[in-house]
């Protein structure tokens, strides 16, 4: 699996990440177990999780697993609360957050540590208070975000004693929201993007485009609302598209999704994840895809974001 620069800073990743969103709830440790080793096998050594997901279960399942191969690199999250609140970035929430995802990871460090979104409670300056103490007391190698805006980002990113070095976003086929403004802001800060849900919620794979399955993550209760916005008129042609495209070139729908996002300027890894361990395997045989240009081209205009003022000039 290639390995790329994060951003502007020295440290390496591979091209795609493991995500972990759904380990310790929807993927018991059994099956997080295989994934782990399918993925290392296959030369990944990138590793994503945070402190909400399962409510820190997957953290302790990921230090696990870890502590066996330590060549795996872990980037985390914080600053996601389950309160009505729902972001909490303050310099108290945030250091001790931190503490408990060492305690869990059963590590002494973490290599990057993302603020999981924007806090629009806590001053950006409180907040970087204490990425930076992270930093210097050792507990954190580099920095990141995740989910912020264009002028948050840069915000965040010239108010840091340390270089941000990455920005996890939500980025595909079907969600190109962030070309607006977070795109060319990390392209001009040195930002890397790991682009999270590379396949679009699982979409882009094609299995809902005559319905929903009853084994899908559309069926269940606590992710049907985080896939339905997919499933619209909009989303069907870019599915059409993808699957047409993998038919013409031999390839499967995966691998057409995965080599798109893959190839756009600032992404540094994609975040890959599954349920299963045979759903994973079905994943990291699409690592090596390439696209030509012109089916690049022909996606990028069947899924065109709207664009205009002031992404044009006011005069256009």
């Amino acid at each position: 699996m290639e390995l790329r620069s994060l951003g502007n800073s020295g440290l390496l990743v591979s091209q795609y990440s493991l995500g972990t969103m759904t380990w310790g709830r929807d993927t018991d440790i059994h099956e997080a177990r295989d994934q782990f080793n399918l993925y290392h096998e296959a030369g990944g050594r990138f590793i994503d999780t945070a402190d909400v997901y399962s409510d820190g279960v997957s953290e302790e399942i990921v230090g696990e697993f870890c502590r066996e191969q330590p060549d795996v690199l872990i980037s985390s999250k914080a600053g996601s609360v389950r309160t009505n609140r729902r972001r909490d970035a303050s310099r108290s929430h945030l250091l001790t957050a931190l503490d408990a995802s060492l305690r869990r990871l059963r590590r002494t460090h973490i290599d990057v540590w993302h603020i999981h979104a924007w806090d629009p409670y806590t001053p950006i300056e409180e907040t970087l208070s204490a990425a930076e103490h992270a930093i210097d007391s050792g507990k954190v190698r580099y920095l990141g975000i995740s989910n912020y805006s264009g002028w948050q980002l840069t915000s965040a990113a010239l108010g840091s004693k340390y270089p941000i070095i990455s920005a996890q976003m939500e980025y595909s086929l079907l969600q190109r929201g962030i070309e607006r403004e977070v795109v060319p802001a990390a392209e001009d800060l040195g930002v890397g993007i790991m682009a999270w849900s590379p396949l679009g919620r699982g979409v882009l794979p094609g299995k809902y485009r005559h319905g929903t399955p009853a084994d899908s993550r559309a069926a269940t209760s606590h992710f049907s609302a985080f896939i339905t916005p997919y499933l619209n008129d909009r989303s069907r042609a870019i599915v059409d598209a993808v699957c047409t495209a993998a038919e013409g070139l031999g390839l499967t729908p995966i691998d057409v999704a995965l080599a798109w996002t893959s190839a756009r300027r600032q992404v540094s890894s994609a975040v890959i994840g599954a349920r299963t361990a045979a759903q994973l395997r079905v994943v990291l045989n699409s690592v090596n895809a390439q696209l030509p240009p012109e089916i690049h081209e022909a996606l990028d205009e069947v899924s065109a974001i709207e664009r205009g003022y002031p992404d044009f000039g006011w005069n256009q």
